[in-house]
């Protein structure tokens, strides 16, 4: 046997033994605790989001309907809805925890993208109707009756709920959870309209431009549209396994090939987003002469090096093949 194939066996061996231990002594999370870390992390959030969002919702549709303000009816209408997004999400991610079954061999982790799909048609449905409703009150614009509480009432709603958001966004990204990720952009969504109903209420009673109000609803619907089309393309692409992450496959065998210089030689890479993990098909060329436990040992060290660099790597599949020889077709 190649003694330097021996010696660079041992050497991956000993490099990756780091990969289990950080330099404290302590495990590193793999990619399945990390999952159930942000599932758990996003439910916690999603929840708050619910109770948080309905009450500010209240309290603007009663704003709205004692000072008659087109913007603050179409904000709360906003909030109520971005509540019931939050519920669908927070039962997305219910769903995504549970263990894979004879039915869902790969696990639920997808429920949680169609959560983000569902959750994207529901605020293109609502803003929709806010549309229509700021509509009327563009043609037949009304007087807002208590302007400064209104205003107090959207501003109090729009601090609130960018507080909220950005808390939600952190744990998104921290955690690559697209539903949380559309339920943070809805909410930062919703405070900013909250801010912007504010001035439309401010420029209508304070400088008589009584359309002011129904252009701020029209603007939110706008909002709620451009949150809605990111989120049904993302969730879309994942539904139909398309790959829009932004690592690559080059990314993938430059990597591979450098750790394992002159033992394996990556054929191809197919690479496939379920959720909030990916899975990644890696078909590698190999000396066959090679004893079968040797082989197994540099495709265990293959998988460690890619979930090592990619912690949202979940299942990486290695297949050994002979090297091509010229003349010879597969």
């Amino acid at each position: 046997m190649d003694k330097s194939n021996l010696e660079g066996d041992s050497s991956v061996n000993s490099k990756d033994s780091d990969l289990e231990t950080s330099s404290d002594g302590s495990s590193i999370k793999t990619c399945t605790d990390l999952v159930s870390e942000g599932i758990l992390a996003g439910q916690r959030i999603a929840k708050i989001s619910v109770v948080t969002l309905i009450s500010i919702g209240v309290a603007e549709l009663l704003m709205g309907y004692v000072s008659g303000s087109v913007v603050a009816t179409a904000d709360g209408v906003d909030s109520m809805s971005d509540a019931m997004i939050s519920f669908i999400v927070l039962i997305g991610l219910r769903f995504a925890r549970r263990p894979a079954d004879g039915k869902f061999q790969f696990g639920y982790y997808k429920v949680e993208s169609f959560a983000a799909l569902i959750a994207a048609i529901g605020m293109i449905l609502i803003g929709s109707f806010i549309v229509y409703h700021s509509y009327e009150g563009f043609i037949h614009p009304r007087e807002i009756q208590q302007p400064i509480l209104t205003m107090i009432v959207l501003a109090i709603a729009g601090g609130i709920s960018l507080h909220r958001a950005f808390q939600m966004r952190n744990i998104a990204n921290k955690y690559n959870l697209l539903s949380l990720k559309t339920d943070a952009k809805n909410s930062i969504k919703d405070g900013s309209a909250s801010v912007l109903g504010f001035f439309s209420v401010l420029i209508a009673s304070q400088f008589g431009f009584l359309q002011a109000d129904a252009i701020g609803g029209m603007l939110i619907a706008g909002f709620i549209f451009s949150v809605a089309y990111v989120s049904l393309k993302q969730s879309s692409l994942i539904l139909v396994d398309a790959w829009h992450n932004p690592i690559s496959s080059d990314y993938m065998k430059k990597l591979v090939e450098e750790r394992f210089q002159g033992m394996i030689k990556v054929r191809s890479i197919k690479l496939r987003q379920t959720g909030m993990i990916s899975q990644a098909e890696i078909h590698v060329e190999m000396d066959g002469s090679k004893p079968l436990n040797e082989v197994e040992e540099v495709l265990l060290n293959t998988e460690r090096v890619i979930k090592s660099k990619v912690p949202s790597m979940d299942i990486v599949l290695v297949v050994p093949h002979t090297p091509v020889r010229s003349g010879r077709r597969l």
